[in-house]
């Protein structure tokens, strides 16, 4: 009974992490799988082919949707990290102003919100906007305003928690110093926050590339984002040559990720090894300081 029990304490977890992965990704290698099929046979294998690959950079609405949703994605992502750091010092910089809470709710409503209730809500503003002023025409603002806004609420979440754990005391050793605020953020605030402000614009990017309610409601004629295109496709039935635009997207990716997962542990290491050598170098440093 207790082998049983300790074989299963043992082996029932990485059976159970291996079902997952493979729930999750079984999907993924069937749709890489049959982007390389010759016909448009959805479940049958029936050969081999790129015809596919070449059908997708003939399909206009495809390639342009891509370059659409890239451009959204960058200025999207650039966006919510300006603001969102901004929404962050105020928040954890000074923390007594006549309004915080409501500003604290209103900066966080997009997280629990759902999308479809600020599309709508956001199509009826940009309408009644247009009508008084004549501008912005529904198209790539109005999906920039619609995504940023939804974006700023999580870069916010992420940068905010980064300061909370800076400690203040470098800033304040860089201003006695004689470092002036100026240069204490982007000498000293700026490096410490830099992974945060990456990490937020990553989450923003992607979350920009790939949605789909906003969009609908804030796009306009002749204005379609790739999402939007993918879905369009699907509802008309099976194409492969949206296969073939998700194994891109998929691939790209994963290369991305393995590329920086693999200069992450580059840098560990070759900072472990500075490590160890002023370690090393300890010992010597201290016989000098004591022979003088």
């Amino acid at each position: 009974m207790r082998s049983l029990r300790l074989f299963a304490e043992k082996h029932l977890g990485r059976l159970w992490l291996a079902l997952v992965y493979l729930f999750l990704y079984i999907p993924l290698f069937f749709l890489i799988t049959f982007s390389f099929n010759s016909t448009r046979q959805d479940g049958v294998f029936t050969g081999f082919s790129l015809r596919w690959y070449e059908a997708l950079l003939a399909d206009s609405r495809l390639v342009d949707g891509f370059f659409l949703s890239l451009k959204v994605a960058l200025v999207t992502g650039t966006l919510s990290v300006v603001l969102g750091s901004f929404a962050a010092f105020v928040l954890v910089r000074y923390l007594r102003f006549s309004g915080r809470t409501l500003f604290y709710g209103v900066v966080n409503a997009p997280l629990v919100m759902p999308e479809v209730i600020i599309g709508l809500s956001l199509l009826l503003l940009m309408v009644a906007v247009q009508r008084t002023f004549g501008w912005p025409e529904r198209g790539f603002v109005t999906i920039v305003i619609g995504h940023t806004l939804l974006g700023m609420a999580y870069a916010t979440v992420v940068i905010q928690s980064r300061l909370g754990e800076m400690d203040r005391a470098i800033e304040e050793a860089a201003m006695d110093l004689g470092c002036r605020p100026a240069q204490v953020f982007f000498r000293v605030t700026l490096p410490n926050i830099a992974p945060a402000l990456v990490s937020s614009w990553l989450l923003t990017f992607t979350l920009s590339f790939d949605d789909v309610v906003i969009s609908e409601f804030l796009s306009g004629p002749g204005v379609t984002t790739l999402p939007q295109v993918f879905f369009s496709y699907a509802r008309r039935g099976v194409n492969p040559s949206i296969y073939a635009a998700a194994t891109i997207l998929i691939v790209v990716v994963s290369l991305g990720i393995i590329s920086y997962s693999l200069s992450m542990a580059h840098r560990q290491r070759r900072l472990q090894r500075e490590i160890n050598a002023a370690r090393s170098q300890e010992p010597a440093v201290a016989s000098r300081v004591a022979a003088r």
